[in-house]
């Protein structure tokens, strides 16, 4: 699926923009809801992976797996908010997760709206709210 790249970054400006209104307050470099799937705040696809248990805290993909799959990180001032949580890696690093799956980016996508890693192994799934 090629997304319109006009469309996709209004839709994910939009989406940080809202996200700084209200009483909500979401962090900046949280991720976000782009035509029906999650991207990271400069509009980069986030994937999840089937070996990860969600709800269980933990990212199993370290090493060498993170290379090809950088772990979407969390600063030290971010918040977690509603489904989106942060949780702590086997190295200390703070990262993304959605409903309890922590979410990576995929190191052959190479701009926005790239979705290269989309079943990869069968194993990598495009973060779908």
């Amino acid at each position: 699926m090629k997304l319109n790249p006009i469309n996709f970054l209004c839709s994910v400006t939009l989406a940080i923009l809202l996200s700084a209104c209200g009483g909500n307050m979401m962090s900046a470099s949280m991720p976000v809801v782009a035509n029906g799937i999650l991207v990271s705040p400069n509009g980069m696809t986030l994937y999840t992976f089937d070996r990860d248990k969600a709800a269980s805290g933990k990212s199993v993909c370290n090493a060498q797996c993170a290379v090809l799959w950088p772990p979407m990180l969390a600063s030290a001032t971010d918040v977690a908010s509603g489904n989106f949580t942060i949780i702590t890696r086997d190295d200390g690093a703070k990262q993304w997760a959605f409903k309890g799956e922590p979410v990576y980016y995929w190191s052959k996508d190479t701009k926005a709206g790239d979705m290269t890693g989309d079943n990869v192994n069968k194993v990598w799934h495009t973060a779908k709210p």
